[in-house]
């Protein structure tokens, strides 16, 4: 048995689709089911790509990370926002681990990997790097033998996917998709390696540019469309990209197929501002004659309480006294405060008045440390049935197009696992795998040490 692990990272690839009806049209996924260990992946809470492939990769939750989505606050200034990058994540990735053991990693696209950094192996970073006109490959030179692979263009990732224009978000999803695949074949026959992994971001594309199209049960969906079967497509196409990927290995190299968190579609989007407004907890100092983005200079401070922002799931800040420099609510009063705007937003119906199911989440009690600034609350509208809409201007809670533009689906918590010629694990289908367990058992597969700080443990036989 080799002592090599290649996984293939296919972000937002969801349960319901890829173990289906279309699962008898993928006969590699289903070679690797067979011949492995493979079921559901519970994502991080938020089930968003920042930070859930990094907490895949490290086991520390999104807390210990510090990382709680794209965008975070860096200090308690109204305006004072950054985006995460790879040089605000400080713990050890698997490839870290590694590198320590003089075991040589190769890796692309995997998100928060921009900038890169130095590693025993190459790095291609992910779809967070600005551009190609920056060094994005370590080492730099490699950006070099990355085009001249792919014959020119290589894709960091597609341009505005919530578009109108479908059939171009279409050929730009299968073009990144395919050179994507077509580098890390040549990354794994031309390199030295002990461990490889890529992870593609065209199925989260195809899913939120193309999820109404394909879904009989969303109220958007019209048979017969010329897009019904985009996402299915595409999926076969994934299957036949894997298997020509699997073509280049050994039979003995173990596999683990892998995403992130799963999608869904959704049935439209709660302002979560708007609600705040209504119940006098947000004051903008003139409301606006439009639907508009929400900015701090909007907001009316002294006589505000809560903000949201908006996203597949909401975040919410409280303005507290002695922290916000314009707190309104009391330090004393924090925690009653916040429990009541729990129990509030839980309550918040759909449009017909029927209950949709919210789930709000207190940082604490899901994290196992809070490093930064957390949220005060996170919360999953409809248990993510619905968006967050963080516009201002709508006169209304409910709204049935994305506010950000066209886009049908959400993300769900449980994504795939599959883990293919692994020596301990035997086979099986069915299980449910913590996010958490992914990088200690990579560590496990190598004899490393798993470090006490991780929150998962390895994978066990089935």
């Amino acid at each position: 048995m080799s002592n090599r692990l290649v996984v293939i990272g296919l972000d937002c690839v969801t349960p319901q689709l890829l173990y289906g009806d279309w699962l008898e049209e993928m006969p590699h996924i289903r070679r690797l089911m067979s011949g492995g260990y493979s079921g559901n992946l519970i994502s991080t809470i938020p089930p968003i790509t920042v930070p859930a492939w990094m907490s895949m990769m490290t086991s520390h939750d999104p807390g210990m990370l510090g990382c709680y989505g794209f965008r975070n606050r860096k200090s308690y200034e109204y305006e004072d926002l950054y985006i995460t990058n790879s040089n605000h994540i400080e713990a050890k990735t698997v490839w870290n681990h590694l590198s320590r053991h003089r075991l040589r990693s190769i890796l692309l696209g995997v998100p928060l990997t921009y900038p890169p950094k130095p590693l025993n192996g190459i790095l291609v970073s992910s779809f967070l790097a600005p551009g190609k006109d920056v060094d994005f490959t370590y080492p730099p030179e490699y950006k070099a033998t990355l085009e001249e692979v792919v014959g020119g263009d290589y894709i960091i990732d597609v341009k505005n996917f919530r578009t109108t224009h479908k059939e171009r978000l279409r050929d730009q999803i299968y073009a990144m998709t395919e050179r994507r695949f077509k580098a890390y074949r040549h990354m794994l026959t031309t390199e030295d390696w002990d461990f490889a992994m890529m992870v593609e971001m065209g199925p989260d594309r195809i899913h939120h540019g193309f999820w109404r199209y394909g879904d009989s049960e969303h109220r958007l969906y019209e048979q017969g469309n010329p897009y019904q079967d985009v996402i299915h497509d595409y999926y076969l196409y994934l299957d036949q990209e894997i298997g020509r990927t699997l073509e280049t290995l050994p039979d003995d190299v173990s596999v683990i197929v892998v995403s992130d968190h799963g999608a869904k579609g959704m049935k439209g989007g709660i302002c979560i501002n708007e609600f705040l407004i209504k119940n006098d907890f947000l004051k903008l100092k003139s409301y606006p004659k439009e639907p508009t983005r929400l900015r701090p200079h909007m907001i009316d401070w002294p006589k505000t309480k809560v903000w949201g922002e908006g996203g597949y799931y909401a975040r919410m800040f409280m303005n507290v006294e002695d922290r916000e420099p314009q707190g309104t609510i009391p330090s004393r009063e924090y925690d009653s405060f916040r429990r009541d705007l729990k129990q509030m937003i839980q309550s918040i119906p759909d449009s017909h008045g029927e209950p949709i199911g919210t789930k709000v989440f207190l940082p604490e009690e899901v994290y196992r440390k809070c490093k930064n600034i957390p949220p005060d609350l996170i919360v999953y509208l409809g248990d993510l049935d619905w968006r967050s809409a963080g516009t201002v201007g709508h006169r209304k809670i409910h709204i049935f197009e994305n506010d950000t533009g066209p886009d049908d689906a959400n993300h769900a918590q449980e994504g795939i696992f599959i883990w293919h010629n692994h020596p301990k694990l035997g086979t099986g289908g069915d299980n449910k795998v913590s996010i958490y367990d992914v990088a200690p058992s990579i560590l496990d597969f190598y004899s490393i040490p798993i470090p006490d700080e991780m929150v998962g443990t390895p994978l066990h036989h089935a």
